[in-house]
Protein backbone atom coordinates (compact mmCIF):
# COMPACT_ATOMS: atom_id res chain seq x y z
CA UNK A 1 0.00 0.00 0.00
CA UNK A 2 1.36 3.39 -0.95
CA UNK A 3 1.78 6.07 1.69
CA UNK A 4 -0.87 8.29 0.04
CA UNK A 5 -3.33 5.43 0.16
CA UNK A 6 -2.38 4.78 3.79
CA UNK A 7 -3.06 8.44 4.67
CA UNK A 8 -6.46 8.28 2.98
CA UNK A 9 -7.27 5.07 4.83
CA UNK A 10 -6.12 6.62 8.12
CA UNK A 11 -8.51 9.54 7.55
CA UNK A 12 -11.35 7.07 6.97
CA UNK A 13 -10.46 5.09 10.10
CA UNK A 14 -10.49 8.20 12.28
CA UNK A 15 -14.08 8.82 11.18
CA UNK A 16 -15.18 5.53 12.75
CA UNK A 17 -16.76 5.37 16.22
CA UNK A 18 -13.94 3.20 17.60
CA UNK A 19 -11.57 6.18 17.24
CA UNK A 20 -13.45 7.81 20.11
CA UNK A 21 -12.94 4.62 22.12
CA UNK A 22 -9.18 4.82 21.50
CA UNK A 23 -9.10 8.40 22.82
CA UNK A 24 -11.24 7.39 25.81
CA UNK A 25 -8.84 4.53 26.61
CA UNK A 26 -5.93 6.98 26.33
CA UNK A 27 -7.63 9.35 28.79
CA UNK A 28 -8.40 6.52 31.23
CA UNK A 29 -4.83 5.28 30.97
CA UNK A 30 -3.53 8.79 31.64
CA UNK A 31 -5.80 9.15 34.67
CA UNK A 32 -4.72 5.77 36.06
CA UNK A 33 -0.98 6.04 35.39
CA UNK A 34 -0.29 9.71 35.98
CA UNK A 35 -3.29 11.78 37.08
CA UNK A 36 -1.11 14.50 38.59
CA UNK A 37 0.23 15.41 35.11
CA UNK A 38 -3.24 16.04 33.68
CA UNK A 39 -3.10 19.82 33.83
CA UNK A 40 -4.66 22.47 31.59
CA UNK A 41 -2.44 21.70 28.59
CA UNK A 42 -3.35 18.01 28.82
CA UNK A 43 -7.04 18.84 28.93
CA UNK A 44 -6.56 21.16 25.93
CA UNK A 45 -4.79 18.39 24.04
CA UNK A 46 -7.59 15.92 24.74
CA UNK A 47 -10.20 18.51 23.75
CA UNK A 48 -8.31 19.12 20.49
CA UNK A 49 -8.22 15.39 19.72
CA UNK A 50 -11.91 15.01 20.44
CA UNK A 51 -12.88 18.02 18.34
CA UNK A 52 -10.73 16.71 15.49
CA UNK A 53 -12.56 13.39 15.66
CA UNK A 54 -15.96 15.13 15.75
CA UNK A 55 -15.06 17.23 12.71
CA UNK A 56 -13.62 14.24 10.85
CA UNK A 57 -16.77 12.22 11.60
CA UNK A 58 -19.07 15.02 10.39
CA UNK A 59 -17.04 15.50 7.20
CA UNK A 60 -17.05 11.77 6.52
CA UNK A 61 -20.83 11.63 7.00
CA UNK A 62 -21.33 14.58 4.64
CA UNK A 63 -19.03 13.06 2.03
CA UNK A 64 -20.80 9.71 2.18
CA UNK A 65 -24.18 11.45 1.81
CA UNK A 66 -22.94 13.40 -1.22
CA UNK A 67 -21.57 10.20 -2.75
CA UNK A 68 -24.88 8.42 -2.21
CA UNK A 69 -26.77 11.28 -3.90
CA UNK A 70 -24.33 11.43 -6.81
CA UNK A 71 -24.46 7.64 -7.20
CA UNK A 72 -28.24 7.85 -7.44
CA UNK A 73 -27.98 10.57 -10.11
CA UNK A 74 -25.41 8.55 -12.08
CA UNK A 75 -27.55 5.42 -11.92
CA UNK A 76 -30.66 7.35 -12.93
CA UNK A 77 -28.85 8.86 -15.93
CA UNK A 78 -28.16 5.94 -18.22
CA UNK A 79 -25.45 7.71 -20.23
CA UNK A 80 -23.03 8.19 -17.35
CA UNK A 81 -19.47 6.98 -17.93
CA UNK A 82 -18.51 3.92 -15.92
CA UNK A 83 -15.05 5.22 -14.95
CA UNK A 84 -16.65 8.10 -13.05
CA UNK A 85 -18.85 5.86 -10.91
CA UNK A 86 -15.78 4.43 -9.12
CA UNK A 87 -13.86 7.72 -8.90
CA UNK A 88 -14.08 7.76 -5.09
CA UNK A 89 -11.70 4.79 -4.96
CA UNK A 90 -8.87 6.93 -6.37
CA UNK A 91 -6.48 9.11 -4.41
CA UNK A 92 -7.32 12.84 -4.19
CA UNK A 93 -4.42 13.77 -6.48
CA UNK A 94 -5.65 11.35 -9.14
CA UNK A 95 -9.15 12.82 -8.94
CA UNK A 96 -7.76 16.36 -9.32
CA UNK A 97 -5.75 15.28 -12.36
CA UNK A 98 -8.83 13.66 -13.90
CA UNK A 99 -10.87 16.80 -13.30
CA UNK A 100 -8.14 19.00 -14.80
CA UNK A 101 -8.03 16.87 -17.94
CA UNK A 102 -11.84 16.81 -18.24
CA UNK A 103 -12.22 20.57 -17.60
CA UNK A 104 -9.17 22.32 -19.14
CA UNK A 105 -10.82 25.79 -19.01
CA UNK A 106 -10.58 25.75 -15.20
Amino acid sequence: MQWKSLLTQLGTWTARPWAFLVVAMYIIGWLILSPETLEWHGVATIATWLMTLFIQRAEHRDTQAIHAKLDELLYAHGEARNEITRMDENEPEEIETFRDVQNPEK
